[in-house]
């Protein structure tokens, strides 16, 4: 993945240490290998509880950490149309899949038009739908959409919003001017009308974890929104995830020796569905994470999807394993 740059007038990320160890060019090339020879560890999918949909790259915003560079002109992921998401909830269902939460993703997937359809259709299929979104403009449009969602489908329905820190100046360094205004307000327009909402945040580096968690607490309570900063399904403190820096890889080892359950990386239980621009289908991917390398595609029907899964990626290490963390909830 290309390096991301700052667009002009802003410095780097928050997010990403001046002094970063680069990635080896010898890492996490071999499916079978660690660079250093031993058994690279794998998972395998032992149900899928979860499907993600990308609604495409297309962002409002320019943020400079973003995993996926989503941008208001990156559209590398075409936007995904409400028949192509019908399709894999009916294959879903024809297959008899364990499937019970749909996720959607970005970019900001409130950009895509056909996202009001696609949440209604999930709902009324009887699945739990997530949506990961920046709270800002687009989402703001589709108000009395949401409140019809929410008075339909009740907690079924979860908007989880990016706040990447608890200061203002923080995530705005990452975002952009005027980003934390305009997400807090779509952060308490969403806990005022009683909607699920949920908020994924960042902890800077030498931050630990009870310090951020606090730090939120106290910004949740000025806010009054009503959540528990100590529930990780409340707030999802997501590590660093800067593909230009160095990261051990995961032998088959590691499990054992980090005490790490094979079962817990994300693509042990979830996939995603993408549409690369230009392409005639949408197709499937093993993780939201690692949306552009060819190695992680894996065809274009969710059957046929459950082979093992290399961790031959930074993210597999950096994020899920060492991390412990997920896109789910």
């Amino acid at each position: 993945m290309p390096a991301i740059t700052a667009p002009a007038g802003r410095t780097a990320s928050p997010f990403v240490a001046a002094d970063v160890v680069p990635l080896p060019a010898a890492k996490f090339v071999d499916p079978r290998r660690t660079a250093d020879g031993s058994p690279r560890a794998s998972v395998e999918l032992r149900a899928l509880e979860t499907l993600w949909f990308n609604t495409g790259t297309l962002c409002n915003l320019s943020c400079l950490n973003c995993y996926i560079e989503s941008t208001p002109r990156n559209d590398a992921l075409a936007y995904l149309s409400l028949a192509e998401v019908e399709t894999f909830l009916d294959e879903i269902a024809r297959e008899s899949l364990p499937t019970r939460t749909i996720g959607f993703t970005g970019g900001e997937p409130f950009l895509n038009r056909d996202l009001p359809t696609m949440l209604g259709e999930t709902l009324d299929r009887g699945f739990r739908a997530l949506v990961l979104t920046n709270a800002m403009r687009p989402m703001r449009r589709c108000e009395a959409t949401l409140l019809a969602l929410r008075e339909r489908h009740g907690e079924r329905l979860e908007l989880r919003v990016s706040l990447d820190h608890h200061t203002a100046a923080v995530h705005e360094a990452e975002r952009g001017e005027g980003a934390w205004a305009a997400a807090i307000e779509g952060l308490r327009w969403l806990a005022r009308h009683g909607i699920r909402v949920a908020v994924a945040g960042r902890r800077l580096a030498g931050e630990g974890e009870g310090v951020a968690r606090a730090a939120y607490a106290r910004l949740f309570a000025e806010l009054e929104v009503a959540l528990d900063a100590a529930d990780p399904a409340a707030l999802v403190l997501f590590p660093e995830m800067d593909a230009a820096a160095d990261a051990p890889e995961i032998t088959e080892a590691c499990w054992s020796l980090l005490g790490v359950d094979p079962a817990s990386p994300m693509c042990a239980t979830s996939r995603m569905v993408e549409k690369r621009k230009g392409a005639a289908a949408p197709h499937v991917v093993a993780c939201t994470l690692i949306p552009h390398d060819p190695r992680f595609a894996l065809g274009p029907t969710l059957v046929g999807t459950d082979r093992r899964i290399a961790l031959a990626h930074p993210p597999c290490s950096r994020f899920c394993v060492l991390g412990g963390a997920s896109c789910g909830g």
